[in-house]
């Protein structure tokens, strides 16, 4: 049986169980795979932190592997950008298949390593979704569709969040200090809990589904501070569950995409998924609905994605690294983030006296905003209640002009909290 070695860069959560798997699953991988995979060198910034713990060489210099030419595959596990980068363009430039599960990374840079790749395979399954093969499922599974819409569930973090919230009762303080204890949040959790790790995984999606080039900085990305439980109040009082999402939706030759917490209807399946799980739901124009779901981090479950990566290369399959070499959609643009639509939740702080509510709407319908349902709560601040609205299907820039002048009112204190409502 041939031989394909791989040399890793990172062993971490992800790379120790990526060795691990690889030793303890060796004669099924190879079997998979038609070949035997062997670690030949791993690359590390502490070589006391692993001394003893792995039976292959371990260096701090990364050009080791990269300058090897008997090492078939490097595999990027160390996290960040520029670095990671760099790794990337010289494995393909030394003619190296690349693997990584850095998603940061492949936000910023995934069109130029599938320029600089050429026909060599890039593996990303563990960028997004952990174990879950939706890197696959998209581009080859639902290969024959138009992606009409992809809704994802993809970060566990604040996902365990808000079913804390909903089922405990529990505020967002608490909920994240128990997701910190539990190891499901760092601590600093600025990446999971303000979105920007749920926007990395949906450019990557995007980028397959519709070939559109587009950074963080060029789309919508809200995360999940500002939510109180005020808001879970809503949601059960209306029958919606409260989840943060990375939505992308095709409307004629634009794509709408955007990283939000969203109130989706409790029958919708998606919405059901609790705790540190992940799914993605997504709509093709021939197969319809398909939902992948799964455990969306942790060390075994990404490893498998890796390994997964690392068996396809093996089989000597090659193909474009967003499974695409032309367009696929002819002059579709990312749509401006003011013209997005949709209905919108509104958390008001208001005085509790008469006229109150007549001047709010009476703001909203000058911005051609109409009220759906409206819920007041008493606010444990003297003489002020809190105004929990829902509305019809509105512009972005009009309700954020509507709610720049509320929170300008006398009436009012603090800037009204807005959340997006996808039916």
């Amino acid at each position: 049986m041939k031989e394909l070695n791989i040399g890793i860069v990172g062993l971490g959560v992800v790379g120790s169980s990526v060795a691990r798997i690889l030793k303890d699953n060796a004669d099924l991988i190879s079997a998979r795979a038609g070949c035997k995979i062997n670690i030949k060198k791993a690359i590390v910034r502490n070589l006391d932190k692993v001394k003893g713990k792995f039976d292959f060489q371990i260096s701090t210099n990364v050009d080791e592997i990269l300058d090897d030419s008997s090492i078939d595959i490097i595999v990027e596990l160390a996290g960040g950008i520029d670095e990671p980068f760099k790794i990337a363009k010289k494995a393909l430039q030394n003619n190296k298949a690349f693997v990584t599960a850095n998603k940061a990374m492949l936000a910023y840079h995934r069109y130029e390593l599938q320029k600089i790749a050429g026909d060599l395979p890039i593996g990303f399954e563990a960028s997004v979704g952990g174990g879950i093969p939706i890197i696959k499922g998209l581009r080859d599974g639902l290969g024959a569709n138009h992606i009409l819409s992809i809704y994802g569930i993809i970060n566990g973090t604040c996902n365990y969040i808000l079913t804390k919230m909903k089922d405990e009762n529990t505020n967002f303080k608490e909920a994240l200090k128990e997701a910190q204890d539990l190891g499901y949040a760092e601590s600093d959790p600025t990446f999971d809990i303000d979105g920007f790790d749920t926007a990395h995984k949906l450019l990557i999606l995007a980028s397959i589904a519709y070939g559109i080039d587009a950074k963080p900085e060029d789309i919508l990305i809200e995360g999940i501070r500002k939510i109180t439980q005020e808001d879970i109040v809503f949601a059960k009082e209306f029958d919606y569950n409260l989840k943060l999402l990375g939505i992308a939706k095709k409307d004629g030759n634009e794509v709408e995409l955007r990283v939000q917490p969203t109130f989706l209807p409790k029958d919708k399946i998606i919405g059901k998924v609790d705790g540190v799980n992940n799914a993605i739901s997504v709509l093709g124009d021939n197969a319809k609905e398909s939902l992948f779901y799964g455990a969306g981090a942790g060390g075994d479950a990404t490893a498998s994605a890796v390994i997964s990566d690392i068996i396809e290369i093996a089989r000597t399959k090659s193909s474009p690294m967003l499974g695409f070499k032309t367009p696929i959609e002819n002059n579709l643009q990312l749509k401006p983030k003011e013209r997005s639509k949709s209905a919108f939740y509104l958390r008001i702080l208001a005085q509790d006296k008469p006229g109150v509510l007549a001047q709010i709407s009476s703001i909203l319908g000058e911005h051609d905003i109409s009220i759906q349902t409206l819920l007041q709560k008493q606010s444990n601040i003297q003489n002020y209640s809190t105004l929990l609205l829902s509305t019809y299907i509105c512009e972005e820039s009009k309700i954020k002009n509507a709610i720049d002048r509320i929170s300008k009112l006398e009436i009012t204190k603090d800037m009204p909290v807005m959340i997006r409502i996808e039916e």
